[in-house]
């Protein structure tokens, strides 16, 4: 049988984003397969520091050599030390986190690229951030034998933008995980509101980390401009601190909103079902996306959604949520004060949000991801 390697690096050193997806994805695959052999990359680890292997047939393969040397030794340096060094010999190595590797002659390779923000809105990543990934991510994609992009907005511009073939690209879409769902216990929403200094008021959610791509100095703004009307509402923002975030901040100062927005830093998994639940809406106008977790969330949890027009939100929303031009701050403050004041319209989007977020499971990402395993392996 077949032995799979797989970078498991950012599931260890990232508590959301793409280490949520690598967790979710690898623990769905470990429900879904029970005999076949995986070996889990790790960067920047020993085995001491790891939990139990996700399955039986699952061995860590952890090195103490950290992502950032990996970063110089094999995409800087370019210097053909094979994965397998550490991994053992495979037949396949799946890279999950954009960057593929040196791999020994005859493995076969896949590779996930999530999104490719740093082409579609410069702005939003750092210079440094920006050459690198310019310069390592088409590499890596070219490469590869096969490429999953998370969703059909990221398959369309590695087509557009790197000239790659359709049929090298699969979109493999990403699941809900079942703890998100309706938090109904007032207790434990007081709770986690106490957790996190979240004052009694009504809020917009809004999730990721502090940086330009979320769009928060917009949102903030519109959180200003929503009038007399909606001055009780408050807006919540969780998210580590990320890059570029100095003007977010200010933005709070510069519109006197300080005693209105919250910025939490990372919530705990076990934490965002009741965020979502007691939220008045989530808004997730960000100004591109691979995916978007919080969008389908939040309304697995019963809390209608406000998000964007552009790249794979709509894909993702599908017609269950407010769409609006994240560009326009008036756009998606007309958007929130709709959904704060026509309960109807928050009725019926609760209602399509739960049907919609049901449509995506970890299961059937596990199951397809293993069918483009077996596909792989056979030719």
């Amino acid at each position: 049988m077949a032995t799979i390697g797989i970078d498991y690096t950012a599931a260890h050193e990232q508590g959301a984003g793409i280490g949520r997806y690598v967790r979710e994805l690898i623990r769905a695959l470990a429900a879904h397969d029970r005999s076949s052999p995986y070996r889990l990359f790790v960067a920047g680890a020993t085995r001491d520091t790891l939990p139990a292997p996700p399955g039986p047939n699952f061995d860590w393969r952890p090195t103490r050599i950290t992502p950032r040397w990996f970063a110089r030794l094999w995409h800087r340096l370019q210097v053909p030390l094979a994965v397998e060094t550490f991994t053992g010999r495979v037949r396949l190595f799946h890279a999950t986190d954009f960057t593929l590797p040196p791999v020994l002659p005859g493995t076969k390779t896949l590779l996930t690229v999530h999104d490719l923000s740093f082409v579609r809105a410069p702005e939003t990543s750092t210079p440094v951030l920006k050459a690198y990934l310019d310069r390592v991510v088409p590499r890596s994609a070219r490469r590869a034998t096969h490429v999953l992009a998370d969703s059909q907005a990221t398959k369309d511009d590695l087509i557009e933008l790197y000239d790659l073939p359709p049929d090298k690209i699969t979109v493999l879409l990403s699941g809900v995980n079942a703890e998100f769902k309706p938090v109904t216990g007032a207790e434990t929403r007081r709770a986690v509101r106490r957790r996190y200094d979240i004052p009694d008021n009504p809020y917009i959610l809004s999730i990721g980390t502090v940086q330009p791509r979320k769009n928060y100095a917009r949102l903030i703004a519109a959180l200003g401009a929503l009038g007399p009307a909606h001055e009780d509402i408050h807006l919540v923002i969780a998210g580590g601190r990320g890059w570029l975030d100095s003007p977010i901040f200010q933005a709070v100062y510069d519109l006197g909103l300080e005693d209105r927005v919250h910025f939490i830093g990372f919530a705990r998994d076990e934490d965002l079902p009741a965020l979502y639940s007691d939220a008045a809406c989530l808004a997730y106008p960000s100004l591109y996306e691979g995916f978007g977790f919080p969008v389908l969330e939040a309304m697995a949890c019963a809390t209608p959604v406000v998000t964007s027009t552009i790249s794979s939100m709509p894909e993702v929303a599908g017609e269950a949520a407010l769409l609006v031009d994240p560009y326009d701050v008036e756009a998606i403050a007309a958007a929130i004060d709709r959904l704060l004041s026509d309960s109807a319209l928050r009725d019926s989007l609760i209602r399509q949000g739960i049907e919609q977020a049901a449509r995506f499971t970890w299961d059937r990402t596990a199951r397809q991801l293993r069918q483009i395993y077996d596909r792989m392996l056979s030719v």
